[in-house]
C-alpha cells in the first residue's frame, strides 16, 4: 500500500464525506437504526454521533483499512454509544447468522471490491426482521449523466481510494435479495452531477 492510499486518501475521502451537505443527508436515515448495528466501511466514524443511544444497544464497526480506522479514534472515544471495531472486509464479516437488528451502509458500497458479496455478508448477518438502512452515490438516471460518470471513474477510483461513480447500488441491493421499502433518489445539493447522483432509503431481507 503506497503512502497516497495509506495516509493522504484517507483523509481526503474523509474531508470530503464530512461536508455539512452530506452530513445533513447522513442526519436523514442513521438515527432510523435500533438495537444491535453492523456498520460496514464505518473509518472515521462520522456517523458515530448521528446514532440515537435511547434505540442503539451498540455499533459493530467493519473496516479493513488501517488509513481510515485510525481517524475515526476520537468519534469513537465520544461516541453517544458503545463501539467495536472489527477489521475485516465487508465481504467476510466475522459475525453469526442473524446476530444483527440493523445494517447501515452509507458511501461504502461504492469503494468494496465486491459489492454482491458485501450485501450478502449485511443479509447473512442481518436477523429476519432486520432492515438495512442506505446513503449511496451511484450510476445517475440520466444517459448524459452516465456517460460522463464512465469518462471519470478511472480517475475517480485511484482518487477516491478505489471509490466508483457509476455502480447501480439500488439494483444490487435488490439483487442480494432485499427488498427496497422506501427510496429517495437524488442529486446532491452543491455537487457536480456525475459525483451527485444519490440513493437514500430503507430495505429488508426477501
Amino acid at each position: 500500500m503506497g503512502l497516497y492510499q495509506r495516509y493522504i486518501g484517507p483523509r481526503l475521502v474523509s474531508a470530503l464525506c464530512a461536508a455539512d451537505h452530506i452530513a445533513d443527508e447522513r442526519r436523514k436515515i442513521v438515527p432510523q437504526a435500533r438495537g444491535v448495528v453492523v456498520e460496514i466501511g464505518i473509518g472515521p466514524g462520522l456517523n458515530l454521533p448521528l446514532y440515537d443511544p435511547a434505540k442503539v444497544k451498540r455499533v459493530i464497526g467493519i473496516d479493513p483499512s488501517e488509513g481510515f480506522v485510525a481517524l475515526g479514534e476520537r468519534r469513537r472515544r465520544d461516541s453517544p454509544v458503545p463501539v467495536m471495531i472489527l477489521r475485516a472486509p465487508a465481504e467476510a464479516i466475522p459475525l453469526a447468522d442473524d446476530s444483527t437488528d440493523t445494517a447501515v451502509l452509507t458511501y461504502t458500497l461504492c469503494s468494496v471490491d465486491d459489492p454482491a458479496k458485501a450485501l450478502q455478508e449485511l443479509r447473512r448477518v442481518l436477523k429476519p426482521t432486520g432492515r438495512l438502512l442506505f446513503l449511496e452515490h451511484g450510476r445517475a438516471d440520466e444517459t448524459r449523466v452516465v456517460q460522463w460518470q464512465n469518462r471519470l471513474n478511472p480517475l475517480w477510483r485511484k482518487l477516491g481510494c478505489g471509490c466508483n461513480l457509476n455502480r447501480d447500488a439500488v439494483s444490487l441491493i435488490a439483487a442480494a435479495g432485499f427488498a427496497v421499502e422506501a427510496i429517495d433518489r437524488f442529486y446532491l445539493s452543491r455537487t457536480p452531477r456525475p459525483i451527485g447522483f444519490h440513493f437514500r432509503g430503507v430495505a429488508r431481507a426477501r
